[in-house]
This record gives C-alpha cells, structure tokens and sequence, in this order.
C-alpha cells in the first residue's frame, strides 16, 4: 500500500500530523520505535499545554495523542525506521517490519537526549547514570541524586526526585536558572534539594556503578567530590536526524532547515523539535504538525 501521507515519530508533532491528515481523508500511518507521544513520555507532568489546568501526565498525553489520530482513521506501526529513500515520487522508509511507501513524507523523529561527554558516561549508562527522571527515579528511592542543567527539563526531574530521593543536588553552570519560574520556585521550597550555582560536573566516580561525581566551581576553578548513586543529565537535545544526514538540509547543530514545515524536497517536510526554530515545546511541535499535514494535502492536490 502507499500510503498519502507517511510521518517519521509518535510524538506530538508526528501524531497532530496524523490527526489533521486524517480528517482531511487521507491516508496516514505513523511509523514510531518507541511508545506512542515519544518524549513527551518521559515526563511525569507536562504544565504548559492547553486545556489542562491541573497539568497532564506525560504518557497519557502522548498516548491521547495516538487515540485522536486512529479515531478519524491514522494508523501506527512501532518499529524502528533504518534507512530512507527521499529522492523518488514515492517515499521509502526502509524499517526491521519491511518497507513502507508514501506519496509524501513528514520527518517528526524528535531529538535526544545531549551528555557530558565525560570518560565513563557511557560505561555507566544505567547503572547509575540516567536522562529520565519520571523513568528511572524510583531505582533512586531514598538514595543521593545529582541533576545537571538548569532548564525545564532539569527543573521537573529534580521535583520529581526530591519525591523519592533523601538528597537531591542540581548542579548549574551559570547563576540562574534558564527554565520556568514556577518549577524554580516549587524546587525552592523542597528542603531536601541543594543546588550549586556556577558549577559543572568534571567527572565520573564508579567501577561497576556509579558512586559519585566532581563538582567543580567555575569562578575558583576549586574542585569536590560529591558522593551519590544517581546521576542524572539534563543538557539539552540532539536532533535525531541522522537518517536524513546529507540528504535535507540542516544547521550546524542537526536541525532541519524546512522554512515552514517545508524542506526543498517535493513532498518532504519536518515537523517538531527536529526543525529548526526559535522555541521547542509540545505545543509548537503540534502545531508544526497540523501545518505540515495540511501543506502534504496541498502538495496532493496539485500532484492530481
């Protein structure tokens, strides 16, 4: 089958994708490797999306997202995508479940989480050392866990790990925090939460787990060790465009250069945190989303 319109990611942006493709009749499957809602999954409480006023659990908003697209007729497969072919009429995706064909094709694969890039992060990679709070923070139940960054990322996993930890430690490199007021001032008021301005972790203490961390200060260049059995990184993202490298376009940093959802290829377009602009949230991916579907539609009717 060929489908009208294929879309790369479950996340917000893949699925409103899938939502508005659907309404307007065409056909429209979702190709996702993970759990549908994709990183929004990763979040135990998501504040700033529309209509919810008390805040919405992140898994269940992702997998609300999926039950609105099939509902008017989208489709999901979860596998992993290894390859695509961009250049024909119809678009490829090459996946472990066999190949895939559309007419048009929305690349929404998300991004990633960015480390420390430090000797041992890797070796340590969960067993002790995590990107995910609201997925691995009960392992840390009662335990000493530091949390590196100062976004909003950074912000809700520390308060979600003041719940579970006995001491939290958020380790800053600059002297305020970059992410929302309100999860600053929640974390604030957590007795159990230290937090170390201008400050960086410069390495990484275990043999078969992890064990601790050195603290630097940046200003005196004076360095601690801070013993813990959690380690939790909250840098920033890397866009998952990997897949698409050399063939669409893209910034020094991996981000797709798609205008208005539309990359220079006919019938190709990008849609979320993988685009490159000035703010990624759930709400903007969603609208990238709905934009992109409804440009794929118009891409459509001209191609008749």
């Amino acid at each position: 089958m060929v489908y009208d319109v294929l879309i790369l990611g479950g996340g917000a942006a893949g699925y409103t994708a899938a939502l508005y493709a659907a309404r307007a009749g065409l056909s429209a499957l979702v190709l996702e490797k993970a759990a549908p809602g994709g990183q929004i999954t990763w979040a135990e409480r998501v504040e700033n999306y529309p209509g919810f006023p008390n805040g919405a659990e992140g898994p269940a908003l992702g997998e609300s997202f999926r039950q609105c697209a099939e509902r008017f007729g989208a489709e999901t497969v979860l596998t992993e995508v290894t390859a695509v072919s961009l250049m024909e009429k119809e678009k490829r995706l090459l996946t472990k479940q066999g190949d895939f064909f559309g007419k048009t094709l929305i690349l929404a694969m998300g991004t990633a989480p960015g480390t420390l890039g430090l000797p041992d992060e890797e070796r340590l990679r969960g067993r002790g050392i995590s990107y995910c709070a609201s997925c691995d923070g009960m392992f840390f139940l009662d335990r000493v866990a530091v949390v590196v960054g100062g976004g909003n990322t950074a912000l809700t996993d520390a308060l979600t790990l003041s719940k579970l930890c006995r001491e939290v430690h958020v380790v800053h490199r600059r002297d305020a925090f970059r992410g929302d007021k309100i999860y600053a001032a929640a974390l604030a008021k957590r007795a159990n939460v230290t937090v170390h301005w201008n400050c960086r972790v410069t390495a990484i203490h275990g043999e078969t787990a992890l064990e601790g961390v050195t603290v630097e200060d940046i200003p005196s260049g004076m360095q601690r060790r801070l013993p813990c059995e959690g380690l939790f990184v909250c840098v920033g993202r890397v866009p998952n465009t990997q897949l698409v490298r050399g063939l669409v376009p893209m910034d020094e940093d991996g981000y797709l250069l798609a205008g208005d959802t539309e990359t220079p290829i006919p019938g190709v377009f990008a849609a979320g945190d993988i685009r490159k602009k000035p703010l990624r949230q759930v709400i903007t991916a969603a609208s990238d989303g709905a934009v992109a579907a409804h440009l794929a539609g118009e891409f459509l009717a001209l191609e008749q």
